[in-house]
């Protein structure tokens, strides 16, 4: 258990309803409360931090998330670690629902850097003791609650998700599917083979992130034309660029499921199939579950809210 004082909550500029929904649910208690804190950016893009209230002994959490101007969520989270951390805060904890860089997590070319290696760096360096970034509870808590689990198949859109697709349908006790698929280059799918069963059921294909939506789209169609019932797509994080709203408006998908990790109400008015599942609720959990000592990874199995 924690041994300093109570929860400070402080918040980046990056995604402001997302911090106002966790800081609210986390305020209920007692002990935690939203800090003070001035973010500004300078004439020439610095940006500037000043914490305005004591933050000795306290636990703090710093919620950001990467999108929008992401250099500048980057930097602003590291700036506040660092101001929290020299004005003597007992511990201090990243709340990144989206990962700066997470998809650069590897060595793909020669000479590539590994940039999440070094932005995980960059948040130890500045002071970070933890980092929070998890939102597959909500995504469980929402299938178990809008579908029948013996009607549905959940299927991984490459291999390299088959991992993350297992443990959600090893969690729901349902059955599970994948596709491979050979790029001929960069978002360009050129052949996309099915290895499992959906025929009558409804397949919920489910990713970290969906940018183009390009490989849901085409997944969601070959599902279809593999005989399931209906097709939903559920995805962590929906950055939904170019193309991506109108793809999935004019796709076979009955639904593109995303998480608030960005800000999505823009999208929602432009594409009528577009729904959000709110994480703000379980982030708050896992903050106080944090703070209080309390097993985080409970909420796995079942979220009690």
């Amino acid at each position: 258990m924690f041994t300093g004082n109570g929860i400070k909550i402080f918040s980046g500029t990056s995604h402001p309803e997302l911090a106002e929904i966790i800081t609210k649910r986390c305020t209920h208690s007692r002990t935690a409360f939203q800090g003070k804190a001035e973010v500004t950016k300078s004439g020439v893009g610095e940006s500037h931090v000043r914490i305005i209230e004591s933050v000795r002994e306290d636990d703090v959490y710093i919620i950001n998330t990467g999108c929008g101007e992401i250099n500048t969520a980057l930097m602003e989270v590291c700036i506040m670690i660092h101001a929290c951390k020299i004005a003597s805060a007992k511990r201090i904890t990243a709340v990144l629902p989206l990962f700066p860089y997470a998809r650069q997590d590897k060595k793909d070319k020669s000479r590539a850097p590994i940039t999440a290696k070094l932005v995980a760096n960059m948040l130890q360096k500045s002071g970070c003791d933890h980092v929070i970034l998890y939102a597959e509870p909500s995504a469980i808590q929402y299938i178990r609650t809008n579908f029948d689990l013996s009607d549905i198949v959940i299927v991984s859109p490459d291999a390299g998700g088959a991992k993350r697709a297992t443990s959600m349908a090893d969690r729901l006790g349902v059955d599970f599917a994948l596709f491979h698929k050979e790029r001929k280059k960069a978002n360009e799918v050129s052949r996309m083979i099915l290895v499992g069963h959906v025929k009558d059921k409804i397949a919920i294909l489910v990713d970290d992130m969906a940018d183009t939506c390009g490989t849901l789209c085409l997944a969601a169609q070959h599902l279809s034309e593999a005989g399931a019932s209906k097709v939903y797509a559920m995805v962590t994080h929906g950055i939904l660029s170019g193309n991506a709203l109108k793809n999935v408006e004019q796709s076979s998908l009955e639904k593109l499921i995303v998480t608030n990790t960005l800000p999505q109400s823009e999208n929602v008015a432009r594409c009528s199939k577009i729904e959000v599942i709110d994480i703000g609720n379980v982030l708050a959990e896992v903050i106080r579950r944090s703070h209080y000592g309390e097993s985080v990874s409970k909420l796995f199995d079942e979220v009690p809210y």
